[in-house]
């Protein structure tokens, strides 16, 4: 009977979705939110089978584990790490949605917003004085649209 292969089937995907999710849900780190688990198991499942450990050995899962760590903490904490290895890992995750990912900051683009500030302040400055010297001067002789007042 078709119906009743088809359950039967339907029965033994939804079966082996339960371990696959069982088995790693081990891995689940204590300080893990919710968001931040649902993503890195997605991320697991999806390459399970690609790193199973061969019967003799190799520690592929430790590496799908690890890459898993580097993906979750550039994601959700905002570490860096080398350009390789976070592309290696953004073309695994690529199709993984995340939502409502926090927006962070790099040293560089900090040091920037500094520099720039440092030199806004030095051309208020500039101009302040420049506006003092300025002022010794009759109005008649000032450029109005440079020095007002």
């Amino acid at each position: 009977m078709v119906g009743g292969e088809a359950a039967a089937a339907v029965e033994e995907l939804v079966s082996g979705v339960r371990q696959a999710t069982d088995f790693a849900e081990q891995f689940r780190s204590y300080s893990e939110s919710e968001k931040q688990w649902k993503a890195r198991m997605e991320f697991i499942l999806r390459h399970l089978p690609d790193y199973r450990d061969p019967p003799d050995g190799g520690g592929r899962l430790d590496q799908l584990l690890s890459l898993s760590m580097v993906w979750a903490n550039h994601l959700f904490l905002g570490c860096s790490y080398n350009k390789d290895l976070l592309d290696k890992v953004m073309e695994m995750a690529d199709g993984i949605e995340v939502e409502d990912l926090p927006q962070f900051t790099t040293r560089s683009e900090l040091m920037k917003k500094v520099v720039n500030f440092t030199l806004w302040i030095f051309q208020q400055r500039t101009f302040m004085c420049d506006s003092a010297l300025w002022s010794f001067f009759p109005r008649r002789l000032r450029i109005p649209l440079l020095f007002p007042g």
